[in-house]
């Protein structure tokens, strides 16, 4: 795998994460304003949520780098 496949193996992956890890911890607002929506989340800790998808797609991603250089899946016609 090049750096160039790597990259988008990583930013698919980061995406996968990061839909999977946004609704952790959300609470709904329980008195919220006028012209406010109900359904906002209080606290919606994104950066903390930006941090942890990072994490996790980096470690899904040297997992599948690993599994391909291994060749236990190839995608190589022929093999």
């Amino acid at each position: 795998m090049n750096w160039f496949t790597g990259i988008l193996v990583y930013t698919m992956v980061w995406c996968v994460v990061f839909l999977t890890v946004l609704p952790f911890g959300v609470r709904r607002t329980e008195n919220p304003q006028p012209g406010h929506e109900v359904g906002a989340p209080e606290r919606p800790m994104l950066w903390r949520k930006v941090l942890i998808t990072s994490c996790l797609a980096a470690v899904i991603s040297l997992g599948i780098h690993f599994v391909i250089e291994q060749d236990w899946i190839s995608f190589r016609a022929g093999r």
